[in-house]
């Protein structure tokens, strides 16, 4: 019976609260056994947490669709800041870059009253389209070594060139691009409000190549970017427009041969119509 009673005591002292340990200590000749319970083990601690961005970026849609109707889009960003934004705070940038390709700029030169392909001078990585804006102007907001650093300012663009190396090759590809209404510059001012909430509207125009865009928001404090946040944007075709660019990519000889066709098909059928007599 004595047995009994202690084996009893042993199993409600063990039976402590959840996850405690017990270890049994060896008490002297004739003496019983004495159950002390051990401290639980300490819970691991766990990882600080990360810091909030103070910017906070979203688009209105995350792609546009181009159709044969299609007669261009937009980009609307809009976000928060956590710190103060305007004339006496923070400034915002917002850089969109479209999908890049290799351009050859040419010059024409005029002989014998005729005009023949001259110098050219090929450029790499051009953006289809690139659009800046910004709370202000991009180079009143950041040094230019930061600027070229980004990529943020149509001057601040860079390429690899090979041909000829004139400057005046440069800013042809520029003007062309800036007539094609492919790259912006500060064209839609980004607006604040309530000191802490922005938005801008980008345009996309009706030329804009289809491909996976990249829209940068960048915060700027004090000429440094404080906060830098990346949007993916996609214009993509669809329908009819998808099924043509497809084709002319794909089977250009075909490509070119329906076009023959249905060139002189539309000729045949003009002279048809209005037939006199």
């Amino acid at each position: 019976m004595r047995r009994l009673l202690l084996l009893l005591g042993l199993l409600v002292v063990g039976a402590g609260p959840l996850g405690a340990q017990t270890t049994l200590t060896q008490p002297p000749s004739g003496q019983p056994r004495i159950a002390v319970p051990l401290e639980p083990p300490l819970a691991p601690a766990r990882p600080a947490a990360a810091p909030e961005s103070p910017l906070i970026a979203h688009l209105s849609q995350q792609s546009a669709e181009i159709s044969t109707t299609f007669a261009g889009s937009s980009i609307f960003v809009f976000g928060s800041s956590a710190v103060p934004l305007g004339l006496d705070g923070a400034d915002v940038v917002v850089v969109v870059r479209g999908p890049t390709d290799a351009v050859t700029v040419r010059r024409k030169v005029r002989i014998l009253g005729m005009w023949f392909n001259g110098p050219s001078s090929r450029f790499e990585n051009v953006p289809g389209f690139y659009g800046v804006a910004g709370t202000m102007p991009a180079w009143h907001v950041l040094p230019e070594e930061l600027r070229r650093q980004y990529g943020i300012g149509l001057d601040a663009l860079e390429f690899q060139r090979s041909g000829a190396s004139s400057g005046n090759f440069r800013q042809a590809l520029e003007d062309l691009r800036r007539e094609q209404q492919l790259w912006l510059e500060d064209s839609a001012p980004v607006r604040v409000e309530a000191g802490r909430l922005f938005y801008v509207r980008l345009p996309l125009p009706a030329t804009v190549p289809a491909g996976d865009y990249a829209v940068e928001v960048m915060l700027v404090r004090n000429r440094q970017v404080i906060a830098h946040q990346e949007l993916p944007f996609v214009v993509e075709r669809v329908g009819t427009a998808a099924t043509i660019a497809d084709v002319s990519r794909g089977q250009p000889l075909l490509y070119g041969v329906l076009c023959v066709l249905l060139a002189g098909f539309a000729g045949w059928l003009g002279s048809v119509l209005f037939r006199r007599g």
